[in-house]
């Protein structure tokens, strides 16, 4: 959700509660600057966050972005079974069914969201998945944005934990083999332990320490 989060980052006017959602992007990009492939009929839509003094610390956003994501997606498809994995993915059994990408500038961070609601675009080396059109994308767009706009009241005035153990509600389970890619030919294996308050993953690795990652890509082994 690159180029939408740079529209809105870069736009003064919008203010917190607002949506942009496009039809179709031409430009956007994925995580570590990933080649965006925009499929008509998915969903692309991004919206700004004012951070406010006393608030959580931004990164656990990521929490609340996640718990909004599947909830608004199990609004559009009760009838299957989504799971969250870190740092940003919306799972559809072992596949990809959507991604989060957050960005700050200043006191501002803009959450963007890209959902596989009519295909899947092929990624080399990973599964994907999507809703095969069974929603639309404006149909799709006030499900997120009243679950979205909700968490995040809720997660003004909630402890840290709580919400982390809501996400852990939603992941896969605790002991899950994975694998985490933090840069170019960096790679650590070791078993998901959970995640802190602030949303960084918690990996049990070889000997029984565990690793925090606070940013990193995760294959399920």
């Amino acid at each position: 959700m690159g180029s939408t989060n740079s529209a809105l980052l870069a736009d003064t006017a919008a203010i917190e509660g607002d949506w942009l959602v496009a039809l179709r992007q031409d430009a956007g990009r994925g995580r570590h600057g990933r080649v965006w492939q925009t499929v008509v009929g998915n969903f692309f839509g991004s919206t700004i966050v004012q951070l406010r003094p006393g608030a959580p610390s931004a990164p656990a956003l990521a929490l609340v972005a996640g718990l909004a994501l599947i909830e608004a997606a199990e609004i559009a498809a009760p009838d299957l079974t989504l799971s969250l994995k870190w740092p940003n993915d919306l799972m559809l059994g072992d596949a990809k069914l959507a991604g989060i990408l957050l960005e700050r500038a200043g006191d501002r961070i803009v959450a963007g969201f890209g959902v596989n609601l009519a295909a899947a675009p092929l990624i080399g080396g990973r599964k994907t998945a999507s809703l095969a059109g069974d929603v639309s994308p404006q149909a799709f767009a006030p499900m997120l944005a009243a679950s979205f706009a909700r968490l995040l009241t809720a997660w003004r005035s909630a402890t840290p934990a709580a919400f982390a153990q809501a996400w852990l509600a939603r992941a896969h389970p605790l002991g899950t083999p994975l694998e985490v890619h933090s840069g170019p030919g960096e790679r650590i294996a070791g078993r998901f332990d959970g995640i802190e308050g602030d949303g960084a993953l918690r990996l049990r690795v070889d000997g029984g320490s565990v690793e925090i990652i606070r940013a990193g890509d995760v294959t399920l082994a």
